[in-house]
């Protein structure tokens, strides 16, 4: 059965069809009842990396927790900390970006909060009884929250193709050990000759590369698969195994995103917004040119068709040849693949839908 995801463009020649008012008319259609006045309601939100631009706007949160605030008891905005030594692996980083990237109480009229405590501990182990994991560790505070409202920003993504409330759910939803557990099956392999330059020994958070003979060696054991190696290598000596490894990835982080709304699945509702359409996640700490032209806001209750609609929607594009787009510039192309060629990106929607996390079939609503 097709599940039903509305959308709204961006053009606004009056007050009433601003994305404020957009973004209030996309609430009303996709949240009726759900919510109540005894309910906690959590705002998923990427707060972005320090240095990044391209997340979602609090200013176009703050009309998304205003809708909330006239249905629930309470509400509040959260993300959980990262597995990688950013500017938010730890609660207190975290917040402090945040604020700096425009997430103030005075913005969003809502609390901040960290949802797997100061340096990820906070975590509950919800059963998915799925094919990689019996149990999940998701974010204390996200998984006692009574609701749900899933903003995502559309883009790219280098390992899972794109990001969206799928990857929202999954790596935004779980703790820090829950991140490795995703994580852990696709881990850097030694591809090429290494010329002993040390830059990955250095930017190893773990101390899990060294420098041996004529080469480097990994200890796995200790590798938390934070790829900052692989993006930091000047020669190109490290890549994944993108054949089996990656799909495994996908696959866990799936299965993830089922632990994440286990016990609420009547009250979450997702948001994604496809505006600056990035190569990469915000998690990085810049902003790429994107790679087609801003679309247009979407909201659904089925996280596998709001992103199966996002995803349709990109490809419609004719994408930009300015941007890191290397090939599928026509309309009608995988503009994802484009840039990152190694990754199936629509394993995403196979596999959520295989376990029961909604439809690839939807109805797209203009509103």
């Amino acid at each position: 059965m097709a599940s039903e995801v509305y959308f709204a463009d961006l053009r606004a020649r009056s007050a009433d069809e601003n994305k404020g008012s957009k973004i209030r008319k996309l609430f009303d259609r996709v949240c009726e009842n759900d919510f109540s006045d005894d309910d906690v309601v959590a705002v998923k939100v990427h707060f972005g990396e320090r240095g990044n631009d391209s997340f979602v706007s609090p200013v176009l949160l703050r009309y998304i927790v205003d809708k909330v605030k006239d249905r629930a008891g309470k509400v509040f905005l959260t993300d959980t900390n990262t597995l990688y030594y950013g500017s938010r692996h730890d609660s207190v980083d975290h917040l402090v970006t945040a604020v700096l990237n425009g997430f103030d109480y005075a913005v969003v009229g809502a609390p901040l909060i960290i949802a797997d405590g100061l340096h990820g501990g906070n975590e509950r182990l919800v059963e998915v009884s799925q094919k990689h994991f019996d149990v999940v560790k998701i974010a204390g505070d996200i998984h006692e929250s009574s609701g749900m409202v899933v903003v995502s920003h559309f883009k790219g993504h280098g390992i899972s193709g794109f990001g969206g409330a799928l990857k929202n759910l999954a790596m935004g939803c779980s703790t820090i050990q829950g991140k490795l557990e995703q994580h852990e099956c696709a881990k850097p392999v030694i591809r090429h000759d290494c010329d002993l330059c040390g830059v990955c020994v250095g930017v190893c958070p773990v101390g899990a590369i060294e420098l041996a003979g004529d080469g480097v060696k990994i200890d796995y054991g200790e590798c938390i698969a934070c790829m900052n190696c692989m993006d930091s290598c000047p020669n190109g000596v490290y890549d994944l195994n993108w054949e089996e490894d990656v799909l495994l990835f996908i696959e866990r982080m799936m299965e993830y995103s089922l632990g994440a709304i286990k016990g609420k699945e009547d009250k979450v509702v997702y948001f994604n917004f496809l505006m600056n359409i990035t190569p990469d996640c915000d998690c990085v700490a810049w902003s790429d040119y994107p790679v087609v032209p801003d679309i247009g806001i979407l909201a659904s209750k089925d996280p596998v068709a709001i992103d199966a609609a996002s995803y349709d929607l990109v490809n419609e594009q004719a994408g930009f040849r300015n941007s890191m787009l290397e090939n599928n510039f026509e309309k009608g192309q995988d503009k994802f693949r484009g840039v990152w060629s190694e990754v199936d990106s629509t394993y995403q929607l196979v596999y959520a839908e295989e376990i029961g996390l909604g439809s690839r079939r939807y109805h797209l609503v203009r509103v």
